[in-house]
């Protein structure tokens, strides 16, 4: 998987210098679809639709500073989003083997 630089992800120092960090979700977008890693860490869901939340507003200030979108609205279509998502109950969840295929247990 190669991407261009200015798309590549980086872990904050802030996380790096915190030993007690943990790593909760990976997402891709792979062949036009959805691609994900997660790790249910707490022990609240709830804490995992707030970490959601949060996600959305820092996601409508990329939107806002690398596409000059406005902010409030980018929001706005985020969570429109995610209502649809939820209202469309229709996401399946597909495990993939813990093993990458091909290799020796």
């Amino acid at each position: 998987m190669s991407e261009p630089s200015d798309f590549q992800l980086t872990t904050p120092d802030s996380i790096a210098a915190d030993p007690e960090a943990i790593e909760i979700i990976r997402m891709w977008w792979s062949k036009n679809q959805p691609v994900m890693s997660v790790k249910p860490a707490f022990n609240n869901p709830a804490q995992f639709g707030e970490l959601l939340a949060i996600a959305a507003r820092h996601m409508a200030y990329g939107y806002a500073v690398r596409h000059g979108h406005n902010e409030k609205e980018a929001y706005n279509r985020i969570l429109q989003g995610l209502s649809e998502a939820i209202k469309a109950d229709n996401v399946q969840t597909v495990a993939e083997p813990t093993a990458p295929s091909g290799s020796v247990q």
